[in-house]
C-alpha cells in the first residue's frame, strides 16, 4: 500500500495505486451550484478537491475517464457534466506577498497572466481565437480569453486554490499590514477589482462555475459586492467529509498495516488512540457527531508506519511542532505514552 504524503494530483494517486479515500459521489452534490466557496484548515486536502474536480470536468480528459474514475463511485454513474469544460486554475498561495502594494498586484497579475499562457497551451489543439496576454493589466488577459472561448461550445470552470493567502499573510505579518491589506481588498484594490471581473464574467456564461478554497470567509466578506454570488459550503453536513478521514477509514487502513507488518493485534487499538488523540477533532457541521481526521497528518504517520519497522513515536514527532508551535515538546509531549506504544 502506498500512502500519498506530500501528493494533491487527483490522477496519479487514483491510477498509480496510492491510497484514496473515494469521495467523488460528492460531485454530483457540487453541481447544485455554479459558484461555491469551499474553506478549511491549511493542508487539509483542499488542492485534492481542486484535481478531483479538474480531472472530472476537463474536456481535454475525457479519453481518460475510465482510467482515473472507473473504480469510483461517480465512475459508475456519472453527471452529464463530465468533460464539458475548459479548466482556468489560479492558485494564490503562488502570489509573492513581499514589496509595495504595486509590487503585490504585479505579482498577482504575473501569475494570473501565467495561468492564461498554461491554459492556451494545454488546450491549443482546441482552435481557440488569438488571446492577448497583457502584462501590466490581467483583467485585460481575463476579458480577452473570455472573448475567446465565447466561439468554442466549451465554457470554463474556474478553480481558485487558496484565494485568501496572500492577503492572510499580510494581515498576519509581524509588522502592521493593515494599509497594504486595505488597499488591495477594500475600495476600487485589486482583489476586490479581480472579483468584480469574475462575477460580471459569471454572468455571461463564459465562467460557468466557480470553485474558491481558502482557510477563511474573512477576505471574502471584505471584497463585500464584489463578489457576492459565492454559496458558502463549508458548514453543509453533507460536506463534513469532502476532505479528511472517518473513523473507520482510519481503522481499516491501520488493521491492514497491523496485519501486514505482523503486529500484535492490540498495536490496532493502540494505533488508533494516539491517531485520534492528535489528528481527529474537526467537525464543520452543526448536528453532526462524526469527528473527521486531519489527511495530512494521518498520510504522514501511515506512511512511516508502513514501512514496517515501526508505529513509534517517530512517526508523530516531526509534525508536533508544526501542529502548535506554541508547544513545549519537551515537556508536553506524552513521552511514556508513546514509548509504550512501541
Amino acid at each position: 500500500m502506498k500512502f500519498p504524503y506530500g501528493i494533491s494530483d487527483f490522477k496519479t494517486i487514483t491510477t498509480q495505486g496510492y491510497f484514496y479515500c473515494d469521495r467523488t459521489d460528492k460531485i454530483l452534490l457540487l453541481e447544485d451550484s455554479k459558484s461555491q466557496l469551499f474553506i478549511r484548515p491549511r493542508r487539509f486536502g483542499k488542492s485534492l478537491v481542486l484535481s478531483m474536480l479538474e480531472n472530472y470536468y476537463d474536456v481535454a480528459k475525457a479519453d481518460e475517464f475510465d482510467e482515473i474514475f472507473g473504480d469510483l463511485a461517480i465512475g459508475k454513474n456519472p453527471t452529464k457534466l463530465r468533460n464539458s469544460y475548459f479548466i482556468l486554475r489560479w492558485d494564490f498561495s503562488c502570489v509573492d506577498t513581499t514589496g509595495s502594494v504595486k509590487e503585490i498586484k504585479q505579482a498577482l497579475f504575473d501569475h494570473i497572466n501565467f495561468c492564461i499562457k498554461g491554459f492556451l497551451l494545454y488546450y491549443r489543439d482546441y482552435n481557440l481565437p488569438e488571446v492577448e496576454v497583457d502584462r501590466d493589466n490581467c483583467i485585460n488577459s481575463i476579458n480577452s480569453l473570455i472573448s475567446s472561448v465565447r466561439m468554442t461550445p466549451y465554457p470554463i470552470y474556474l478553480l481558485i486554490d487558496e484565494y485568501d493567502n496572500f492577503a492572510n499573510t499580510m494581515m498576519m505579518g509581524v509588522r502592521n499590514e493593515q494599509t497594504r491589506y486595505n488597499a488591495l481588498v477594500h475600495d476600487e484594490g485589486i482583489l476586490r477589482t479581480l472579483f468584480k471581473a469574475i462575477k460580471s464574467s459569471t454572468s455571461g456564461s463564459m465562467f460557468d462555475r466557480v470553485f474558491i478554497t481558502g482557510v477563511s470567509p474573512v477576505v471574502l466578506s471584505d471584497i463585500t459586492s464584489g463578489y457576492n454570488i459565492a454559496k458558502n459550503i463549508y458548514f453543509q453536513p453533507k460536506f463534513n467529509d469532502l476532505c479528511g478521514f472517518r473513523q473507520n477509514e482510519v481503522r481499516g487502513v491501520v488493521e491492514q498495516i497491523v496485519a501486514e507488518c505482523d503486529f500484535d493485534a492490540k498495536k490496532t487499538d493502540e494505533a488508533l488512540d494516539l491517531m485520534k488523540t492528535y489528528y481527529n477533532g474537526y467537525l464543520f457541521a452543526f448536528g453532526l457527531d462524526e469527528y473527521i481526521y486531519n489527511p495530512t497528518l494521518c498520510l504522514y504517520f501511515l506512511s512511516s508506519s508502513r514501512k514496517c519497522a515501526v508505529i513509534r513515536a517517530r512517526c508523530l514527532i516531526p509534525i508536533w511542532p508544526w501542529m502548535n508551535p506554541s508547544w513545549n515538546i519537551s515537556r508536553q509531549f506524552p513521552w511514556a505514552e508513546i514509548f509504550s506504544f512501541l
